[in-house]
């Protein structure tokens, strides 16, 4: 029996990626609108990226984007195609998709933060700050450019009290976030407060045991964990 949009946009919207792709790849598109090609495309592009199938992501979100039939949802497209070749450290790529959004009026924290994380893989740290901080004139309570200064203020040794400061405030709106956690530890660990890193960090270990950063810093601080 043929799927139906409607029928997988649902499980989508359910977190049911797996079951909204086998629905979306058998609907029956032979009577589709453009706008409804765009739509499928758009969501299966979306739950390829949350399975982190990323090479069929692209594949839809690409389609999305060239068929130019809403600017909403190829500017969403083009955020989340930026967020796939970041990940899989094709940085000029996302580069070029973020700088294309700006080229085209659309300015946000969102794709100044993930701009300033491409800099960031790429060791161009002060270009990476610069991003950050514009995010922050456009939303002074944004927690991923105050964590991303943060950790850049410290890590880099570029002034890690004020650095501090940031990865402070990035905690207190999200103290459950385990790489606020991590960066709030390194810092105090930069300015040589050690129980206060100790305690940090311990708490972004509990909270993502596996993540390689987390257990990179706790060894340095702890030693060995187990």
């Amino acid at each position: 029996m043929a799927g139906t949009l409607q029928e997988g946009i649902r499980l989508f919207r359910l977190k049911r990626w797996d079951l909204a792709i086998a629905e979306l790849l058998q609907v029956d598109t032979g009577r589709f609108s453009p706008e409804q090609n765009s739509e499928l495309a758009y969501y299966l592009g979306l739950c390829y990226t949350k399975l982190e199938r990323f090479d069929d992501a692209l594949l839809y979100l690409e389609q999305v984007v060239t068929s130019g039939a809403d600017p909403l949802r190829a500017f969403q497209c083009r955020m989340t195609l930026a967020y796939v070749y970041t990940v899989t450290k094709r940085s000029k790529l996302a580069e070029f998709e973020l700088k294309h959004l700006l080229d085209n009026g659309f300015e946000s924290a969102q794709i100044f933060t993930t701009m300033a994380y491409v800099a960031f893989m790429q060791n161009h740290f002060d270009k990476a700050l610069e991003y950050y901080r514009k995010a922050l004139e456009l939303d002074p309570h944004n927690t991923t450019a105050l964590n991303g200064v943060g950790y850049i203020l410290v890590d880099r040794e570029i002034d890690p009290r004020k650095g501090l400061a940031f990865c402070k405030k990035a905690v207190d709106q999200r103290p459950q976030n385990p790489a606020y956690l991590d960066s709030l530890g390194w810092a105090y660990y930069k300015n040589g407060e050690l129980v206060e890193a100790r305690n940090w960090l311990r708490r972004a270990f509990d909270l993502a045991p596996q993540h390689p950063e987390i257990k990179r810093h706790i060894r340095v601080i702890i030693g060995e964990v187990t």
